[in-house]
């Protein structure tokens, strides 16, 4: 599930072409352990947007941010996960009841599709030192 916009800058050689990709505003991820909601009930998969100026913003201005400033990964998370598993909605209270595992992965998968815009990293097996890339929005391990 991804929503795209059909526009983008394109490089002067990609308009000659006729290339135009679209650009991903959302991406699909998959918590490592997973939000267990009121009833128990385990959510993993869900979908992470691109954060927008406003999104970086607000939390400046909640009042849990200025009395302690970690919270304000707590809010912006709470901002940009725009679904989870069968909930409803996601906010702060998702958010700060999660594992800390989890939080962890958002915030790196923030970073890269806020930072790098993609989800891939580099790895190296440490076994036979084989590097490969390996795509952190994908399935878990062993699925395809």
């Amino acid at each position: 599930m991804q929503r795209v916009i059909s526009t983008r800058a394109s490089t002067d050689d990609e308009s000659r072409a006729g290339v135009d990709e679209p650009m991903r505003t959302e991406f699909a991820f998959e918590l490592p352990r997973g939000f267990v909601d009121a009833e128990g009930r385990v959510h993993r998969r869900g979908v992470m947007r691109l954060a927008t100026a406003r999104d970086e913003l607000l939390p400046l201005y909640d009042a849990r941010v200025q009395e302690n400033p970690a919270y304000t990964t707590v809010v912006l998370l709470g901002r940009v996960i725009a679904s989870l598993g069968d909930l409803p909605n996601v906010d702060s209270t998702v958010v700060e009841n999660m594992f800390a595992s989890d939080v962890a992965f958002l915030q790196d998968f923030y970073r890269r599709i806020n930072a790098e815009g993609h989800t891939r990293i580099a790895v190296t097996c440490p076994q036979c030192s084989h590097r490969f890339t390996a795509d952190l929005a994908g399935g878990r391990l062993g699925e395809s």
